[in-house]
């Protein structure tokens, strides 16, 4: 439970319950996520894993902050999560600023990502994307391009999921109306995912 806010002055009271009751809102958009969308995050890891241990690479994408989260995810994959392991493939589709510029100008934003993944994807790989809308077009697109192609689509979504949800072949969803605590939540989910394929890996090692 947070403290009770500073009562020095007005504004120290109002900063006080401003920060206070983001925090409020960030615990109850957390504990929203037991249940459904945790058991969903199990299903999505196991694909993740399956990919990697079967050749495949990881595709991810997003928008803004959801872009950073695409970057995050492919950083710690590439790199290391806790545990020294080998490298892995990722590569966020959002990080090249040429590849996104040629894309957008010579056809438009809604196929930035949808021509990198038929660039660059192939059966065994698998897309993630990230939004928190879920109604992106160029996500749906990406989406969509990667089914076509026999690719294996997850994706984080908050609100109703919007389209990027059906077009997805396993979606966890942060059930929240507010863009910031979705995205605090899908921070959380990237690190779980990392930690969740660490702890398969080890497993891995020791069969």
């Amino acid at each position: 439970m947070r403290m009770k806010p500073d009562r020095e002055g007005k504004g120290s009271s109002a900063l006080s319950e401003c920060v206070g009751a983001a925090y409020d809102r960030h615990l109850a958009c957390v504990a929203r996520l037991q249940g459904g969308p945790l058991r969903r995050l199990e299903d999505l890891i196991r694909l993740v894993h399956g990919t990697l241990t079967r050749g495949g690479k990881v595709l991810a994408c997003g928008n803004g902050g959801s872009a950073s989260d695409a970057q995050h995810f492919a950083a710690e994959l590439v790199g290391r999560y806790r545990v020294e392991r080998r490298a892995l493939p990722a590569v966020a589709l959002n990080a090249d600023g040429s590849v996104l510029t040629c894309l957008a100008n010579d056809y438009d934003y809604e196929h930035v990502f949808s021509r990198q993944v038929e660039a660059l994807g192939r059966p065994e790989d698998l897309l993630l994307v990230v939004s928190t809308s879920g109604r992106s077009p160029n996500v749906v697109r990406a989406l969509e391009a990667a089914r076509r192609l026999g690719l294996k689509t997850v994706a984080l979504l908050g609100r109703d999921g919007g389209p990027a949800l059906k077009a997805a072949s396993l979606a966890v969803v942060v059930p929240d109306d507010e863009t910031a605590r979705i995205q605090e939540c899908h921070a959380l989910l990237i690190h779980m995912i990392c930690e969740g394929i660490d702890l398969l890996l080890r497993q891995d090692e020791r069969r």
